[in-house]
């Protein structure tokens, strides 16, 4: 039980890490265009830059929230799942046979 736990908490860490890496991904992909549209308008200076930045950031966490917890709630339908697989076979070979 103890190695079934260790691995599963070990994928749900890697998938929320991998969901980080995409969502930052995501985030300069489109923080550019952002940048671009922002910088040709006005000049706002290292306010309007700390701004920005912490809007970006206020974003990519939020898609990165959402993409973890849907993530971590496939898994865990996945898990439970195989769970009941298991224990049905399990159930199906103790039993004893009809006398």
């Amino acid at each position: 039980m103890k190695w079934f736990t260790r691995t599963f908490l070990l994928a749900v860490v890697s998938l929320g890490l991998a969901g980080i890496v995409l969502a930052q991904a995501d985030q300069s992909s489109s923080s550019s265009s952002t940048t671009t549209t922002t910088t040709t308008t006005s000049d706002q200076g290292a306010t309007g830059d700390m701004k920005e930045a912490g809007h970006a950031t206020k974003n990519a966490a939020k898609k990165t929230g959402h993409k973890v917890k849907h993530t971590t709630k496939k898994v865990t339908h996945k898990v439970a799942r195989k769970t009941r697989q298991g224990a049905e076979k399990v159930e199906d070979k103790t039993q004893t046979p009809p006398q």
